[in-house]
């Protein structure tokens, strides 16, 4: 069965800066901040949260249905999807728009800056969820407003459980939306940052949202993943990653583990170990959707 991936399509420009950071912003004078960061290599990938998902979730076997919207230049991207065997259905172009644009900047210590323009992602919310459109299991990740609010609520009208991915898209929502949030979804997907601003958002502990949900997940890098179920915790230990090259898109490959371990019935800690593992096998390759599995996923449960 196939997963419904509602989500942005961006490109990922990516900089590194051969420092850090840290080094270059003075705390004291952050009122009149002006730095700038010699970046000597540039590279231009595919990314966007819903196709980096779909790429993770694709390489597992899963059948994604990614649905967002790209601009009069995103046509490469539709090529690149089909190429690889992911349904563009609910995949729609717009002419008089960019695509949306990700430039982020990558130092030493692999803290990121991000800048991101959204373009056609603001159109989002045009695409529709229907209770026909064939999907077992859904994820509202960050997109547009609109398109985040309106996704959630027609998925939860057909019937189809899904996970809530705020992402880099929680500061848009206060309290009262992102309880709705909550109240709506099977499960919720935050790393611990966003997890700590969704508690202090909605006045809720992890074990209060655990409670109404039937998981949240917290991923904590290196460390794993804290599982609250019913109000407990459990840490899934992380795996160690073969080298640690770029962190761009890990989040999204632990969420592709994610939906195919729910594609195919497993307990959420099943879920959550698969997550883990394509988090590690991501971050040892650049860019979000360049790395390959180094096992077979059908063996994992055989």
């Amino acid at each position: 069965m196939a997963s419904l991936i509602c989500g942005s399509l961006a490109f990922d420009n990516i900089m590194t800066f051969e420092g850090r950071f840290a080094d270059q912003i003075m705390p004291n004078q952050i009122h009149i901040l002006n730095v700038s960061f010699l970046v000597p290599t540039l590279r231009r990938d595919f990314g966007g949260c819903a196709g980096n998902i779909a790429y993770a979730l694709k390489l597992l076997g899963g059948d994604p249905l990614p649905m967002a919207v790209l601009g009069h230049d995103g046509g490469s991207y539709l090529q690149r999807m089909q190429e690889l065997g992911i349904s563009t259905r609910f995949v729609a172009q717009l002419d008089d728009i960019y695509t949306a644009q990700c430039m982020i900047t990558t130092d030493l210590d692999n803290n990121q800056i991000t800048a991101f323009h959204p373009g056609a992602m603001m159109q989002a919310h045009t695409n529709v969820v229907t209770a026909d459109c064939g999907a077992r299991v859904g994820i509202v990740a960050p997109d547009g407003r609109d398109a985040m609010l309106q996704h959630a609520e027609q998925l939860h009208a057909a019937g189809i459980p899904f996970v809530f991915d705020p992402g880099q898209g929680l500061p848009m929502f206060n309290g009262e939306e992102l309880r709705r949030f909550i109240a709506l979804a099977d499960w919720v997907a935050v790393n611990d940052y966003e997890g700590q601003m969704l508690s202090e958002r909605t006045g809720w502990d992890f074990a209060t949202i655990s409670q109404q949900v039937r998981g949240l997940m917290v991923t904590l890098g290196a460390q794993g993943c804290a599982l609250w179920e019913r109000g407990e915790q459990a840490v899934v230990p992380g795996l160690q990653a073969a080298a640690t090259v770029d962190p761009t898109g890990c989040g999204d490959a632990w969420r592709g583990g994610l939906l195919w371990g729910l594609e195919n019935g497993r307990s959420l800690r099943d879920c959550v170990a698969l997550g883990n593992r394509m988090g590690a096998l991501k971050i040892a390759q650049r860019g979000p959707q360049n790395y390959q599995l180094d096992f077979d996923p059908a063996a994992l449960w055989a």
